[in-house]
């Protein structure tokens, strides 16, 4: 990209950054959202499968619109490292997008699974409540609140993942 096109470009991240399909092949979509897609992506050096968030910059309409998604970056890489909770990758941007990558979660989402698997015993909701309350006190401890708690927003790492927490 000429530094002339550099000049005119709007960092919502701030600065300039890797581009993006440098590092990763992008794959099929999978999920689709009001500002932007989540791809498969496959890390070239590695050739790990990866989750990308790539959000439409024409999309960020407000100044809060451009915040929520450098909040979004920084909670990632605050929340890193809790075994339940998403990691991130990288963050990297071009003059279209804002691509989150992040840890693929294959197994769908927490409401996609409860209507797959139907019923479950008291023990296995008792265990998967204390994974919720555990997450979201992890959450509140370092000054983050989720304001979408629901299971549409749980995602399952595993299809087969029956919320079991053994190492």
């Amino acid at each position: 990209m000429s530094q002339g096109v550099d000049s005119h470009v709007f960092w919502v991240l701030g600065h300039k950054t890797a581009n993006v399909r440098d590092l990763f092949k992008f794959g099929c979509k999978l999920g689709q959202g009001q500002i932007g897609s989540t791809y498969l992506c496959i890390e070239n050096s590695t050739g790990i499968e990866y989750a990308c968030k790539s959000i439409q910059k024409r999309k960020l309409i407000s100044k809060e619109d451009v915040e929520d998604v450098r909040r979004e970056v920084q909670i990632m890489h605050h929340l890193l490292g809790h075994k339940y909770i998403v990691s991130i990758k990288g963050a990297y941007e071009d003059s279209l997008y804002v691509h989150i990558v992040m840890e693929l979660c294959a197994g769908g989402t927490l409401y996609d699974h409860i209507i797959r698997r139907g019923r479950c015993s008291e023990r296995k909701a008792a265990e998967l409540t204390r994974i919720i309350v555990g997450v979201i006190e992890t959450c509140h401890s370092l000054g983050v609140m989720h304001r979408d708690l629901k299971p549409e927003n749980f995602m399952l790492v595993y299809k087969d993942d029956d919320f079991s927490q053994g190492d």
